[in-house]
């Protein structure tokens, strides 16, 4: 969306490089994040304009309805994830996510290479953070979309994959269950007998 409506040609190229491998997947976020060049009630109306799969709705509370949990693990920044978050109410959900601030008309990503966490490539190691996830919970399901999911889904009791992971996971035989939506989670869920 950044690179859409706010960088063109620049965006453009920033991209084919990352995609070249010329980027680490942070200094990549870092560059588009914060050459946003808008303040930071702009900078809100757009994080309010990201795509919310609204069935994800009554997955949420159906888990939390049954005494679990729902933890968002990102390698983006939870600058904005926790704001979309507080707009729908959900302020109450953990975050593991890389930090950003806003300054200078953009989001400037502040990682901290100390934490246990840390991923020189994406910010945040999410096998690292499941591993610790792990320890809390008899089972975990997990869901990805992206090439820094490809570890955690080998960690996690049960594995949803949507779009370019299920390829990936395929490839490495990596057992999992495809979805398109949290509908697909539901359903599987209440089949289990997870949720009602």
């Amino acid at each position: 969306m950044i690179i859409d409506d706010y960088l063109g040609e620049k965006g453009e190229i920033l991209y084919k490089a990352w995609r070249r491998n010329e980027f680490k997947d942070r200094d990549f976020l870092h560059q588009i994040y914060s050459s946003i060049n808008r303040n930071e009630a702009e900078i809100l109306e757009d994080i309010l304009r990201i795509e919310w799969d609204e069935t994800a709705d009554y997955v949420i509370d159906a888990i939390h309805q049954a005494g679990g949990d729902f933890i968002i693990l990102s390698a983006g920044t939870s600058y904005y994830i926790e704001r979309l978050l507080e707009h729908k109410g959900l302020q109450h959900i953990k975050v593991y996510s890389n930090p950003g601030e806003y300054r200078e008309y953009g989001i400037h990503l502040s990682i901290d290479e100390t934490s246990p966490f840390f991923s020189d490539i994406y910010g945040i190691d999410k096998s690292k953070v499941l591993t610790e996830i792990k320890k809390q919970y008899d089972y975990v399901y997990y869901a990805g979309d992206s090439a820094p999911d490809i570890p955690p889904c080998t960690l996690a009791d049960t594995c949803f994959a949507k779009s370019a992971l299920q390829e990936m996971l395929h490839e490495k035989g990596i057992p999992f269950i495809p979805m398109t939506s949290y509908k697909d989670i539901g359903t599987v869920l209440k089949a289990k007998g997870v949720i009602v």
